[in-house]
């Protein structure tokens, strides 16, 4: 609870909250986003305060490289998009193509991670990591379907299928 507190929240639910409540939304969109970029920066250094743990890391080395990896690419970005138009026309030409490169390079990212995780210096073990893995499936499955028999209970005089005649195709 204390680790979530911290962290900032995605721009998907501030535009979900921020619509529902009536809201300014590319004001909310805004905020969000500046929100994530300093979140990166202050949400370890609010999550070690908060549990009243030390660490004995280098944060100027920590900020150093959050500093290349989160907020130079996106300065790089903005300084491209708004001197380069001809860049910007080519990238919206074959902007599918660029659309399929970003989704591998997650996936790159994704898989490169999993090698450091699974890597000979790794302090969990194999065993350990699956177990975590089945208890959380295991856990997932005992609440939906504690949800669906709590649904049925509740709900068990509604109707909880579309009749075949007032279906949008």
């Amino acid at each position: 609870m204390v680790i979530t507190s911290c962290l900032p929240m995605s721009i998907n639910m501030v535009h979900v909250l921020t619509d529902a409540s009536g809201g300014d939304d590319p004001l909310a969109v805004i905020n969000a986003a500046a929100g994530n970029m300093i979140g990166v920066f202050f949400s370890p250094v609010l999550i070690l305060g908060y549990v009243d743990m030390t660490g004995d890391t280098q944060v100027t080395d920590v900020f150093y490289k959050s500093t290349l990896k989160v907020l130079l690419p996106v300065v790089v970005g903005q300084i491209v998009q708004k001197t380069m138009p001809k860049f910007i026309a080519l990238f919206n030409k074959y902007k599918e193509y660029v659309k399929k490169a970003q989704e591998y390079a997650l996936v790159f990212i994704v898989y490169t991670v999993f090698c450091k995780t699974f890597s000979k210096d790794a302090v969990s073990l194999f065993g350990e990591i699956f177990l975590m893995i089945a208890f959380v499936f295991l856990f997932l499955i005992s609440v939906m379907t504690a949800a669906w028999f709590t649904m049925r209970l509740l709900f068990r005089d509604c109707c909880l299928e579309i009749p075949v005649n007032q279906r949008r195709l």
